[in-house]
């Protein structure tokens, strides 16, 4: 592969490097220092293409292309820190005020009595009689920015409905997110810090009115009005709860109904990419439109009517789904992919990854913390790279065994190249990952198109077939997800271990794909490194004595930690929602085997 064939491959990287790195030191300064760096490069770079000859720059490659590099490193730094709301001079968090103007820019979940939603802070105002009442008008408003991410509590008699787009005046104080207090504890924090929100704000609904609907987007107002559409009209038709909310899920993207059993059997399985609507179920609708429509690739002018086809049908599927982010996302990339290969001549996959990368990046800069954005660039990645190298390992004749060599490959290669993320993100493996993802792929599909096709026509008859379809393909994933030793779960693995593990499987890969004895030996040094790391945290956790404060609610729980056994010493036994949020992620971390309860009576 030459170098001029992937430019966009040779700007991700330095693009994306410096999001990284100078996510951690965000301020206004930086970002003047990246402007004037930028600039002034990009003025070198452009008189030495003007002067290419006349300078005899070739001379210079090296350096010049250093330049080149650096340029695209100091620029991901200045688009980083430009995204950041928290330190430009508009943001509310630094202003005095009474009341917020917000627009909320997703769509509200409500669950056990509490809305939840991201919103747009619009203005700041004070009330100069002090009156307090938000029936009033209020005054005195100041223009400000900021992302806010806003819980209220409804009124159990009258609820308040809240829409996408609707402008809100409340009264409140929005708070910093606070960092997590109990060890291993998922960072809330963190993870909002990611989508750019710093602060929040807990309300009731007596706190906030309602002044406009309707001045979001309109085209994701129309998709999200779309798929609640489509939502209850899967409602209507699906008479089992767990059967209507696994369809609402698989199809639409709308997780609210979805219970947590259904989504334990598909982690344990190894299947959870079927519930995130995401690349795969884009890929699953142009798979099956492109096979369908091959007979228009004969004629330039019917590829372009079967391409614009395609793309729409695409973009309209996008649309029932209400436009989420994981589908917008693969959308973008397929169509790119599409687009390329329609009407460029010689294209390279790895530079339309590339591109789509770097236009979801220039969008986005935090989209690349996002872990849904990781893993699905990851898993075509493997697709297009991995998978025709793990097909060539064996020479299969047969076509139809052939046939389930290809798609064990599939899931092989996305499984692989996925492996160390999973397992550093979710702590887990599941075991029988190759028999699930088999077992699913075809029901998968299937229930996309039947789906997708109950919804365009309104065939109510079908109902029973698509119930039937859910049942089948959720007994048999269950029935795997029972199997001895179905899953190996609490792996905790540092960010050094990770870095060893994807070197240890890349070197792998590489021996194996290019028959490579000393990168295969290579591989396997790092990979014993690695288990050794395991091992020696291992041979510590049966030696280990620790005192560990959890604190829950408004209770401190105390946890001694002797070997692989816990005590937890509290005044009332927590929740099961409690105890695997706050305590259960410590417990795994320290490989932790047997929990003792001591409940302490109270005077």
């Amino acid at each position: 592969m030459n170098s001029h064939e992937i430019p966009f491959v040779k700007i991700l990287l330095p693009y994306g490097l410096g999001i990284l790195i100078s996510y951690p030191f965000a301020y206004i300064q930086l970002l003047w220092t990246c402007a004037l760096i930028c600039l002034l490069l990009l003025l070198s770079l452009g008189s030495l293409n003007v002067y290419y000859l006349k300078l005899k720059a070739y001379r210079f490659k090296g350096t010049i292309g250093l330049a080149f590099y650096f340029f695209w490193f100091t620029f991901g730094a200045f688009f980083c820190v430009f995204h950041q709301q928290s330190i430009r001079s508009d943001y509310f968090a630094g202003k005095r005020f009474q009341y917020l103007k917000i627009r909320i820019v997703n769509e509200p979940q409500s669950k056990d009595n509490i809305i939840r939603f991201k919103s747009l802070v619009v203005s700041v105002h004070n009330d100069t009689e002090n009156n307090q009442s938000l029936e009033n008008k209020v005054p005195a408003a100041t223009t400000v920015s900021g992302n806010l991410m806003v819980a209220v509590k409804a009124d159990t008699l009258s609820p308040v409905v809240l829409s996408y787009g609707d402008e809100l005046i409340i009264k409140a104080e929005p708070k910093e997110i606070e960092p997590p207090y109990n060890p291993s504890e998922f960072d809330y924090r963190s993870w909002l810090a990611m989508q750019n929100i710093y602060h929040q704000a807990f309300l009731k609904q007596a706190d906030l009115i309602k002044i406009t609907s309707d001045t979001g987007n309109p085209i994701v107002a129309f998709a999200l009005k779309l798929r609640k559409e489509q939502v209850n009209f899967y409602r209507k038709v699906l008479k089992k709860d767990d059967v209507f909310a696994f369809a609402s899920t698989l199809i639409l993207g709308y997780k609210s109904d979805l219970s947590q059993e259904t989504m334990n059997i598909y982690a344990k399985t190894g299947t959870i990419h079927v519930l995130s609507v995401s690349g795969m179920h884009v890929g699953i609708v142009y798979v099956v439109l492109n096979w369908l429509l091959q007979f228009l690739d004969r004629k330039r002018w019917s590829m372009l009517v079967k391409t614009i086809f395609i793309l729409s049908f695409l973009w309209f599927y996008a649309l029932l789904t209400g436009l989420s982010p994981s589908v917008l996302r693969s959308a973008v990339m397929i169509s790119v992919f599409i687009i390329a290969k329609s009407f460029v001549k010689k294209t390279n996959s790895y530079n339309i990854i590339a591109f789509t990368a770097f236009i979801l990046l220039a969008w986005n800069p935090f989209l690349i913390w996002d872990i849904g954005f990781q893993l699905s660039f990851l898993a075509v990645l493997g697709l297009i790279w991995l998978q025709p190298k793990i097909e060539g390992w064996l020479h299969i004749k047969n076509k139809w065994l052939y046939k389930l060599w290809s798609a064990l490959a599939i899931s092989l290669a996305a499984q692989l190249i996925t492996y160390p993320l999973s397992v550093y993100y979710f702590h887990q493996f599941p075991v029988y990952f190759l028999i699930s993802n088999l077992f699913i792929l075809l029901p998968a599909a299937l229930l996309m198109y039947l789906g997708i096709f109950l919804l365009i026509f309104r065939i109510e008859a079908l109902g029973p077939a698509f119930e039937w379809l859910i049942n089948f393909s959720n007994a048999g994933l269950l029935k795997i997800s029972g199997l001895p030793h179905a899953t190996i779960s609490g792996i905790w693995i540092s960010k050094a271990e990770l870095l060893m593990l994807c070197i240890a499987i890349g070197l792998f890969i590489l021996a194996l794909s290019h028959y490579n004895k000393r990168a295969l030996f290579t591989s396997l040094v790092f990979l014993l490194c690695f288990q050794s790391l395991l091992l020696t945290k291992k041979a510590a956790a049966l030696k280990q004595k620790k005192v560990i404060a959890f604190k829950i609610r408004n209770q401190i729980i105390r946890g001694l930690i002797s070997g692989q056994e816990i005590t937890l010493i509290t005044l009332k036994k927590t929740g099961e929602k409690d105890f695997n949020y706050f305590i259960k992620p410590a417990i795994d971390q320290h490989q932790v085997k047997k929990i003792n309860w001591i409940l302490l009576k109270q005077d």
